[in-house]
């Protein structure tokens, strides 16, 4: 037998490199075939095959060691480089051309995957070449090479993962779909599972259809391969660690969901399309049963328990993407499981339109890598109808897939054909490992469709007459994987269809039940939200040797690192402050407020933009080394068993960043959890969160935050944008005690409202707007005694003039201060000036109390605000109700913009209104 040469001189499989020439090395792999051709290995007997077959063997004896003509080599090698070239085209370019439409409308040539593109041609198919990596790698016929590529990445699951930023991850994705045969990789009982979970979603849409005509469910009809999907993902839970699933997704699907994966109990769906329907114990207005949340303990076929919560979302279709990270980040520190993040799984389940179309999904996507809001990946699952309410996707978007927006994150994109319901168990499978493998986001894209209209009442074939044609004519998903199955003897057409008959009798014997309650059930108004608890006083002083410890505490210059002088000499400023017992200002008082629930065994939690910082240089949460960046947090360091401080400079983004703290808080709300708009005007970014979730979840889901929102307000002249944070907008959200709405004016309330919101032992939203200019204002200061003692004070008595005066004025926020100004330049003593610090709910018992004590003959609400903003029309209306009489305004005229943009004006406005409210003209 012909010895081989030494292993270092062998060729080495390349990966779009260069391919070497040995002449003595294929002589003697060749020799050695001739004599035994089971002796070689696998790829080297093809070759020789192959080259026998095209009647030109390879050379023996000296010619084999000849080096081939320099045109015969170029040829070779530049085929061989056409090779690697198709198949990184293959991988980069066959979802484009992949049989993704179940429908077959949106099929694609794409001239780029052509063989002439590539120097190849079919006279090349039974040639053999080195394969690179594909499939293990190793010489396969071009051919070959073909068939791999084309089942791979042009069937129906296509993948995108040539974008990926990590070589890493493309091996990891490229070794477990190149060459595996996705019908081989199940089990019969597992194609039976997933036939009788499709059976299960068809036969309960189709039921709802027939039972409930006309009424509104968003049915899943056309992508029923959803349900077999979140089947197998609770299944594998268990083997991947994962405790919890955290849930959201919008309306289509949503009850087949509840139904067939988080299985609520079939009397329950059917109860609420009941017209007498009323949930007991449930206060508030309610929601539409496609909107609802749900809580589920599933026990997998192993035994397992998983733990599955389908949070509430509005038609806001994306809305509910941070609220699930943040609820999912809640769940990881409850579970200890900080550093892995894998016991829990966000899972979002989007529409295809919405996913590309809404600016949320890009904001989400944006906070899965950064230290304050990673979960450890989400798994995102589209369903994919091809089309939006009216509009196709043509019309709706820019891109080829739906899901362009996710290769900003360098992540896998899996497209299935929803009428391969094995191809999306194996994605979906796939997509889960790679999340808890990687910690990084997923996406699986299920091309279906949409039965029916956007809802059951809406008539598709008006604007899309050719599609619905071919979409009742198209068979359902069942039918065409029940083909298979039955061709293969794993299921005959009888044993489907008693499934299905089994299936259908369950659901009418629960639809009996629901009839039965709805004939006895009295229809009746619900009980409307109230808390008179929100005014009941809370002990939130702290005595004054624990508020000196807490100072010195986070006053301390810390160890090890060099601070920029400023900084330690702002150190320095507020240890002197606290050991000479005041004046306290406004970033002081609230470390002393952090520090002491710290203290307590109270996490803090503070988001915002710039918010380690502060957005006025003023708060310092984090210092820094000059010379290398080191960080030290001072309130770390308040006492040895400390609650948890975690404060985070969030990215520009109001609304996924506001959604995620409103879920952190939902699920953790023994904590003080707070989020900072840069200004207070930046709320309008976040106003899809604060108008469906913030003031109106408790009404409609029965879900409340303890949630704090920091709006900075004040006028000080500089221009509209930076100027109010819309108090108007957030009291008309108000009513059935959903939330607190505060302006404090000096420091020690602001530190009473903030230990307030975490002591009193329920759960309330706090909107608080917070000061700019008076951050530092020495007027605005508190001595230590207002810590120690007292508590919040919703409304605020004149300290100058408690009681006798002729005049009264009503204001909140910095326009006291400029009052009292403008009072003592008068020199006039006839007037005094309560102070609003809480506008709702309305302390209309000590309003009235401190009233009493003056004689009132001229009452005015004074404000910085245009009159059709800020506080007025909200508090004229109580005002007069409360005491009987008109209420003067004093004020800015009512403006389209929110302030003026010059300084000059602003100050003129500003002296015009105080010279107003003492009656000057």
């Amino acid at each position: 037998m012909t010895t081989l040469p030494p292993r270092a001189e062998r060729p080495l499989a390349l990966d779009g490199a260069s391919l070497v020439y040995n002449g003595a090395l294929i002589e003697a792999y060749y020799a050695q075939w001739v004599q035994d051709p089971a002796s070689v290995d696998a790829s080297w007997r093809r070759l020789f095959e192959s080259s026998t077959r095209s009647g030109s063997p390879l050379p023996s004896g000296p010619e084999a060691s000849r080096r081939p003509s320099p045109r015969a080599e170029g040829s070779a090698l530049a085929k061989q480089r056409g090779v690697y070239e198709l198949i990184f085209a293959y991988r980069t370019l066959g979802h484009f051309v992949a049989n993704l439409d179940p429908l077959g409308f949106n099929r694609y040539a794409f001239d780029d995957l052509e063989l002439e593109r590539f120097g190849l041609g079919e006279e090349d198919l039974e040639v053999v070449f080195d394969s690179a990596s594909l499939a293990g790698g190793g010489l396969r016929t071009l051919r070959e090479i073909l068939e791999i590529l084309r089942e791979t990445f042009c069937g129906t699951l296509a993948v995108e993962f040539m974008h990926m930023h990590s070589f890493a991850q493309r091996r990891w994705i490229a070794e477990r779909l190149e060459g595996v045969s996705i019908p081989k990789s199940s089990s019969g009982e597992e194609r039976r599972r997933v036939l009788q979970a499709i059976l299960r979603a068809e036969e309960f849409e189709a039921f709802l259809h027939t039972r409930y005509v006309g009424q509104k469910r968003f049915s899943l009809e056309g992508n029923e391969t959803l349900i077999p999907m979140l089947d197998a993902v609770v299944e594998a839970c268990p083997l991947h660690g994962v405790d919890r699933i955290v849930m959201g997704m919008a309306h289509r699907g949503r009850l087949n969901v509840l139904a067939n994966v988080l299985q609520q109990d079939f009397k329950t769906i059917f109860d609420e399309f009941s017209e007498n329907y009323f949930p007991e114990g449930v206060l508030g207005d309610g929601d539409v049963r496609y909107h609802l949340g749900f809580e589920a303990v599933r026990k997998t076929a192993c035994g397992s328990v998983v733990t599955i919560g389908l949070a509430p979302n509005p038609s806001h279709l994306e809305a509910v993407n941070p609220v699930v990270e943040g609820k999912a980040r809640a769940w990881e520190r409850r579970l200890g499981d900080t550093a892995e993040r894998r016991k829990v799984l966000p899972l979002l389940i989007h529409g295809d339109a919405s996913f590309m179309g809404q600016g949320m999904v890009q904001e989400t996507l944006n906070l899965s890598q950064l230290q304050g809001y990673r979960t450890g990946g989400t798994l995102h699952i589209v369903i994919n109808n091809q089309i939006g309410f009216t509009t196709l996707p043509q019309d709706a978007r820019s891109t080829h897939h739906c899901t362009g927006i996710a290769r900003m994150l360098g992540i896998p994109i899996f497209h299935v054909n929803g009428d391969d319901p094995m191809a999306a168990v194996f994605a979906i499978r796939l997509a889960f490992e790679y999340r808890q493998l990687f910690a990084r986001d997923v996406v699986v894209d299920l091309f279906g469709y949409r039965r029916h209209g956007h809802n059951e009442g809406d008539e598709p074939s008006f604007t899309q007459p050719t599609l619905y044609q071919e979409i009742a004519a198209h068979p359902k998903i069942s039918e065409v994987f029940l083909e298979r199955l039955v061709a293969s003897g794993e299921m005959s057409r009888d044993e489907a269809q008693a499934y299905r008959k089994a299936f259908v009798e369950q659901l009418a014997a629960d639809m009996a039940q629901s009839k039965q309650w709805a004939t006895q059930a009295k229809p009746k108004l619900r009980e409307r939200l109230s808390c008179p608890r929100l005014l009941e006083p809370v002990r939130t002083a702290v005595v004054e040797e624990e508020l000196l410890a807490i100072g010195r505490a986070i006053t301390q210059e810390p160890p090890d690192i060099s601070l920029n002088p400023k900084i330690a000499r702002m150190l320095q400023d507020r240890r002197a402050v606290l050991e000479n017992k005041g004046p306290i200002l406004w970033p002081l008082a609230e470390a002393l407020a952090f520090g002491s629930l710290l203290k307590e065994g109270v996490p803090v939690r503070l988001s915002g933009q710039d918010s380690r910082r502060g957005t006025f240089s003023q708060r310092h949460g984090v210092l820094y080394d000059i010379h290398s960046r080191a960080r030290y947090v001072p309130l770390d360091h308040v006492s040895p068993d400390q609650a948890i401080f975690c404060i985070y400079n969030s990215p520009l983004s109001e609304n996924a960043v506001l959604g995620f703290d409103f879920g952190y808080s939902l699920d953790y709300p023994e904590a003080l959890i707070l989020w900072e708009a840069q200004y207070g005007d930046f709320a309008n970014g976040a106003q899809v969160i604060i108008d469906h979730y913030l003031s109106s979840s408790e009404s409609k889901w029965g879900t409340v935050a303890n949630l704090v929102v920091l709006l900075p307000h004040g006028y000080e002249g500089q221009g509209p944008e930076h100027s109010t944070a819309r108090i108007e907008r957030f009291l008309q959200l108000c009513a059935e005690d959903n939330m607190v709405v505060a302006q404090c004016s000096t420091p020690a309330n602001y530190f009473h409202i903030l230990r307030r919101q975490a002591l009193r032992g329920f759960v309330k939203p706090l909107v608080l707007f917070t000061p700019k200019s008076l951050l530092r204002d020495p007027h605005c200061s508190s001595p230590l005694a207002d810590f120690s003692q007292g508590g919040f004070e919703e409304i605020l008595p004149d300290p100058a003039r408690p009681e006798g005066a002729r005049r009264v004025l009503f204001c909140s926020g910095k326009i006291y201060y400029d009052l009292v100004a403008h009072r003592e330049k008068l020199g006039e003593s006839d007037t005094a000036i309560l102070r609003l610090e809480q506008f709702y709910p309305l302390h209309r018992e000590k309003l009235s109390r401190l009233l009493a004590g003056h004689r009132a003959e001229d009452l005015a609400w004074c404000q910085e605000e245009p009159e059709n903003m800020g506080g007025w029309h909200y508090m004229e209306r109580r005002l007069r109700a409360l005491l009987g009489r008109e209420i003067r305004y004093v004020g800015r005229e009512a403006s389209a913009s929110t302030a003026a943009g010059n300084l000059g004006v602003h100050r003129l406005e500003q002296e015009r209104i105080c010279r107003q409210a003492f009656g000057e003209g």
